[in-house]
C-alpha cells in the first residue's frame, strides 16, 4: 500500500477514494468512472468550473492508488487536488457560509447542464473554503446528464441545504447544530415540524410537501425519487428548478438576529488605549512566534486573528478563526469574502467541540483530527470556561497541549469587570482561579516565555511553549 492511508470519509464512493501518502493528498479515479471523468476533461467542463472558481483544481499525478486499483486494473488514475488549509463541515459554518456553500452546488450543477453532465450527488460536505469562497472539492461528483430523469440529488440538497437554511431563517440561527446529528441532512418532515408552516411558497413546495411525498412513497415501498413530482422531467425543466432554486437561496437573509456576542467589541471593558496595547503585544508575540499556521479560540469577528496574517514573508499563513457566537462568525466571513485572507471563519463551543461522528464515529473527524496549528491565541476566554463553565484550569491546559506548541493566552483575574459579572449570580467555588493557579495549572504543559501585564487594565498577556512532544499518553 505504500504507507497510503485511505481517508475515512470516501468509503462510500465506488467512483473512487481520498487517500494520503505522507503530507500529500490524493484521490484514485477508479475505472467504473473513467468514462465520466473524461467526459468532465475533454469537454471543458472542468476547465470552466475552475476558471470560474467553483471547483478545486488537481493535477494527474503518477503515483500508484491504493493496492494499485480497485478491482486490480492497473489503469487506475490518481489525481493530487488542492488542498484546503483546514477541512471544516457545515455544522461549523456560519449562515452565509452555508448559503454560499448552497449557491455553488446549484450553479455548478446548472453549468454541468450545459456540457450534458450533472451533479450526482449534493452533499454539503463535498463544499470547502478558500480564501473566503466557497468551493466544490470532489471532482469525482459529476454524471452524464440522461434525458428525462429526475435530479437524483434534489431530495440531499434539500435535506443538506435548503431545510437547515429555511430553519435559520424563519426558526432559530442554532437550528443549524441538527446537522451534528443527521450526517445526511435534515430529515424534512422535522424540518416541516419545526418550520410550523413558514417559509411561503417555497418552503411549501421544497420542504412541507416533498417531505409528505417522501413519506407516502416510502411508506409505500417506493424510493424517493420514483416520486410523482420527480418523475420524467426534461432539460429545460430541470434548468428552471435550478434557476428557481439559486433564486430562492439568494434571496434568504437572516434578520432581527441577535447574541450574546455579536457586539462584544461595543461593550467590552477595555480603554481604547488598552485595546491598541494589547494589539500590539499580541503582534509582538505573534513575531516572535512566526507562526504559519495560527487558530484562534474566541475570535468574536476576527480583530486580533488578522494579526497572525501580517508581517513576516510567508504568504501562506493561515488562521482558523473559531468563535460560539453565530452572528461574530457571520460577520467575520463577511469581512473575509471582502478581503480574499487566507482566514477561516467557524463556529466552535470549546465546551463541546465537533466531535467524530459517522460510521465508526470516523466519517467526519473531530477539530484535533483534522489539524495542528503552530499557534493558538486564546484570548479573553480562560474566565469563561473556567468560571461559567466549570472547566479546571489543569483540563483546559492539558487539551490546549495537545493541540499546539505555542500559546497566546490571556488571563482575566476575579478582580476584572467582566469576571464580576459571571460571579454576580453564582458562588465563588473556584479558589484555583488565580494568577498563580493560572501559571501553575499550565506549567505543566507549557513553559511562560513571556508575560506582561495589558496597561489600564488588570489584565495579563503570557506567550507559552510547550514542553516538547505531547506523547499519546497524554504526557
Amino acid at each position: 500500500m505504500n504507507n497510503s492511508i485511505p481517508d475515512p470519509g470516501s468509503f462510500r464512493d465506488p467512483s473512487g477514494v481520498v487517500f494520503r501518502r505522507g503530507v500529500k493528498l490524493y484521490r484514485q479515479v477508479n475505472p467504473c468512472y473513467k468514462a465520466q471523468y473524461e467526459k468532465l476533461k475533454s469537454q471543458g467542463l472542468y476547465e470552466e468550473l475552475v476558471k470560474r472558481g467553483l471547483l478545486i483544481s488537481h493535477k494527474e499525478v503518477d503515483v500508484q492508488g491504493i493496492d494499485g486499483c480497485a478491482g486490480g486494473d492497473s489503469s487506475c488514475m490518481v489525481i493530487e487536488p488542492e488542498l484546503v488549509p483546514l477541512i471544516s463541515y457545515p455544522y461549523e459554518w456560519s449562515f452565509g457560509q452555508l448559503k454560499d456553500a448552497a449557491l455553488v452546488t446549484l450553479k455548478i450543477h446548472r453549468k454541468a447542464l450545459d456540457f450534458d453532465m450533472i451533479l450526482k450527488d449534493a452533499s454539503a460536505y463535498n463544499i470547502q473554503f478558500l480564501r473566503g469562497k466557497a468551493i466544490h472539492i470532489d471532482t469525482l461528483s459529476f454524471d452524464f446528464y440522461k434525458e428525462g430523469e429526475p435530479w437524483v440529488a434534489y431530495g440531499q440538497f434539500c435535506r443538506h441545504f435548503l431545510a437547515p437554511l429555511f430553519l435559520m431563517t424563519y426558526t432559530d440561527i442554532r437550528l443549524l447544530q441538527l446537522m451534528r446529528t443527521y450526517i445526511d441532512g435534515i430529515p424534512l418532515d422535522l424540518a416541516s415540524t419545526l418550520l410550523k408552516g413558514k417559509g411561503g411558497f417555497a418552503a411549501k413546495a421544497h420542504i412541507h410537501w416533498h417531505a409528505k411525498s417522501v413519506t407516502k412513497h416510502g411508506s409505500a415501498g417506493q424510493s424517493e425519487q420514483s416520486a410523482p413530482h420527480k418523475m420524467s422531467i426534461s432539460k429545460f425543466k430541470m434548468t428552471a428548478l435550478i434557476e428557481s432554486l439559486i433564486s430562492i437561496v439568494g434571496k434568504l437573509e437572516l434578520r432581527g438576529v441577535e447574541t450574546e456576542w455579536g457586539d462584544y467589541y461595543a461593550r467590552t471593558n477595555y480603554s481604547d488605549m488598552a485595546a491598541e496595547k494589547k494589539k500590539s503585544m499580541v503582534a509582538a508575540y505573534l513575531d516572535k512566534v512566526s507562526p504559519a499556521v495560527t487558530w484562534d479560540f474566541g475570535a468574536n469577528d476576527g480583530t486580533y486573528s488578522r494579526l497572525a496574517l501580517s508581517g513576516g514573508t510567508n504568504e501562506n499563513k493561515f488562521v482558523a478563526a473559531f468563535d460560539i457566537d453565530p452572528v461574530a462568525v457571520e460577520r467575520n466571513y463577511t469581512a473575509v469574502k471582502k478581503s480574499g485572507e487566507n482566514m477561516l471563519p467557524l463556529l466552535l463551543d470549546l465546551t463541546n467541540p465537533s466531535p467524530s461522528i459517522g460510521f465508526a464515529n470516523r466519517e467526519r473527524g473531530s477539530l484535533e483530527k483534522r489539524g495542528k496549528p503552530d499557534c493558538i491565541l486564546m484570548l479573553a476566554v480562560i474566565h469563561h470556561l473556567a468560571i461559567s463553565n466549570n472547566l479546571p484550569l489543569g483540563i483546559i491546559a492539558k487539551w490546549v497541549a495537545s493541540l499546539t506548541e505555542n500559546l497566546i493566552i490571556e488571563f482575566v483575574p476575579k478582580s476584572d469587570s467582566q469576571v464580576k459579572v459571571l460571579l454576580a449570580t453564582r458562588e465563588d467555588i473556584f479558589p484555583d482561579y488565580t494568577e498563580q493557579g493560572f501559571e501553575t495549572a499550565f506549567a505543566d504543559y507549557f513553559s511562560i516565555t513571556e508575560k506582561k501585564g495589558i496597561e489600564q487594565s488588570e489584565r495579563k498577556m503570557y506567550l507559552m511553549k510547550r514542553h516538547g512532544e505531547f506523547g499519546n499518553d497524554g504526557s
